[in-house]
């Protein structure tokens, strides 16, 4: 794992501000997609986004020609993953049934930060203890739990849930998984130098959703307080991934990977707050069973590599 110039405290610090940002993004998805439906919320947030972005360039004078000198496997390799994960999480979004099943499928997806952690060991080279399963076996108990909503805990309990609704809880884990796999090779493909591609993946990522959105029905209801959401997650959507992006190649990927543990408790917090909605107590077990395992995942796993690892496969040179 090849040291990354800059200050990485900062780097690190980016990660943190990220995950305070990404609290607030199911709660103003979800009201936008009952409003406009998912694909429309999704392909404004993320073309407004995108071009928010390339301004943001312009204005810096940046020359376009930095993405060329990027290496490629970078760009598509982690463009598709970040425009997948983008398409399954809003699609969950819209598919759930109502607001409650949006904090089970919140949960569900807040499965990548121990992913990303899991990860990490092949991916990176990372170093893992004996804390390491324990820690992302707590995590996905606590996936468990809530997905037993109003019944005995039990395989029985969690299949019959699972199958009220196998799609949406699906395209939310499968994005986890995705999203775990780019945090990683972010950090693996990018060149310390040529800075990331945030801006492309998100134009990117708007343009597919907007193609998806064409060839789909969504309702026409806006107004006001649509516009006005539109442009407040643009925002945060931008400003998040940018700082990830940096924190993923610059800081500390496990330092901040595990805090995002916490995310789950405040994205339930704002959800709760803004969407009205009374969540049960096995919900705040979960998300505890989540911090918890964050803390066990956290102590036994080092982003210092193996020695025999550093290389990675085919003689590639890990970020």
């Amino acid at each position: 794992m090849r040291p990354h110039p800059g200050n990485s405290k900062l780097s690190t610090g980016s990660g943190l501000a990220a995950i305070l940002l990404w609290s607030a993004t199911f709660a103003l998805a979800r009201s936008l997609s009952e409003q406009v439906g998912a694909l429309t919320a999704g392909a404004s947030v993320y073309l407004l986004g995108g071009l928010c972005c390339l301004l943001a360039l312009w204005w810096r004078k940046s020359s376009p020609g930095r993405f060329r000198k990027m290496p490629r496997r970078y760009l598509f390799g982690c463009g598709f993953l970040f425009i997948l994960y983008t398409a399954l999480i809003y699609s969950a979004v819209g598919l759930a049934r109502d607001r409650v099943q949006l904090l089970e499928i919140a949960l569900v997806n807040y499965l990548w930060p121990g992913l990303t952690v899991l990860l990490s060991v092949p991916l990176l080279g990372s170093r893992t203890g004996r804390g390491l399963l324990p820690g992302t076996a707590l995590a996905v108990s606590g996936v468990f739990l809530v997905m037993t909503q109003g019944a005995h805990v039990s395989w029985t309990s969690f299949s019959g849930h699972l199958q009220s609704n196998p799609l949406a809880y699906l395209c939310a884990l499968v994005a986890a998984v995705a999203w775990a796999f780019y945090s990683n090779l972010t950090r693996r493909w990018s060149a310390p130098d040529s800075g990331g591609a945030v801006e492309l993946f998100m134009l990117a990522t708007g343009v597919v959703l907007l193609t998806l959105r064409l060839l789909a029905t969504e309702p026409h209801s806006w107004s006001v307080k649509v516009v006005g959401e539109v442009m407040a997650l643009a925002a945060i959507t931008t400003l998040a991934y940018v700082l990830w992006d940096v924190a993923m190649r610059k800081g500390n990927l496990i330092f901040v990977a595990t805090c995002s543990y916490f995310t789950p408790l405040l994205s339930t917090l704002v959800s709760c707050a803004y969407l009205a909605v009374t969540p049960s107590p096995k919900v705040w077990i979960g998300c505890l069973l989540v911090v918890i395992g964050s803390l066990l995942s956290w102590r036994s796993v080092s982003d210092q590599p193996d020695a025999a690892a550093t290389a990675g496969p085919a003689g590639a040179t890990s970020a």
